[in-house]
């Protein structure tokens, strides 16, 4: 969460002259509430997926033993209640739709109850993912900043619009993935994710193929961009170059293997990481 909100923070940026306490302070404004949103989020699907976990993600605080279910109930309420409250004081109003969406969205995606528990259908589980960080995070963190913060009016500069497209490709791969290593638990608890209906192994060269693709996003954008030579270079060999990384560790993937699987998974997120501050360099 940090990166992404750093990264669409970065993009509302258009001279260097902007990077300033004004900016800093706006940062902070869109980092802590997500400290928080961050942990509801986490708690809330612990929770409410205890049993998997204990076969799936045994190591996990709460599936471990090493959290108390009345402790843990306590730090999800009351992280939700400093998301919300932090967010009233700033008073940004794409803050606020961030937070409100993250929570609607994440809280029907794993509460157990009539009508929610959303994750059990793998369309729709996709499509929440997909709206949360190709959608809700980059825009409303650049709106925070671009309109509350720097008071400038709305427009979508071609560095927002190529995050949107990399983010498009790059989260759909990382809602397909993180069902991969759960197959076994899902199996069992009876949540139909696309592994279940797919497979593992073609479901993991759809991820593959989404990645690359957002990174050929970023390569493009980045070579026949408006920026100085130096910026073209590091933008499109460093998107290259993640590309490669990526395709270079395919190979030692055992897509029935949860531990390889979910290492691989890792290495999606720690690669998004990178990316993430190479999209604002892109104009």
């Amino acid at each position: 969460m940090f990166s992404a909100a750093i990264s669409a923070c970065l993009i509302a940026v258009e001279r260097l002259s902007d990077i300033s306490p004004l900016f800093f302070i706006g940062l902070l404004q869109a980092l802590i509430p997500h400290l928080f949103m961050a942990v509801y989020v986490n708690g809330v699907n612990q929770v409410f997926d205890f049993e998997i976990d204990k076969i799936n993600k045994p190591y996990l605080p709460l599936a471990s033993g090493k959290l108390s279910f009345r402790n843990c109930a306590i730090i999800v309420a009351s992280s939700a209640i400093m998301c919300f409250g932090l967010n009233l004081m700033i008073g940004s109003p794409a803050l606020i739709s961030n937070i409100l969406l993250n929570f609607i969205f994440w809280t029907g995606y794993s509460v157990n109850a009539p009508f929610l528990r959303w994750k059990q259908y793998p369309v729709v589980s996709a499509l929440f993912t997909f709206a949360t960080w190709a959608i809700i995070f980059p825009i409303t963190n650049f709106l925070h900043i671009q309109t509350f913060v720097f008071k400038r009016p709305v427009v979508f500069t071609r560095s927002l619009i190529v995050s949107l497209l990399f983010l498009a490709f790059y989260s759909t791969g990382l809602a397909l993935a993180k069902d991969i290593p759960d197959i076994e638990g899902d199996k069992q608890h009876g949540i139909d994710s696309f592994t279940m209906r797919l497979g593992q192994k073609k479901v993991f060269w759809i991820c593959v193929f989404l990645y690359e693709m957002a990174f050929g996003v970023a390569f493009l954008a980045g070579a026949t961009s408006s920026s100085p030579l130096w910026i073209k270079i590091v933008t499109s060999v460093g998107s290259f170059a993640l590309a490669s990384v990526l395709w270079y560790q395919t190979k030692y993937v055992d897509v029935t293997n949860p531990a390889s699987t979910r290492s691989f998974y890792s290495l999606n997120w720690k690669l998004l990481i990178s990316a993430y501050f190479l999209l604002p360099l892109i104009r």
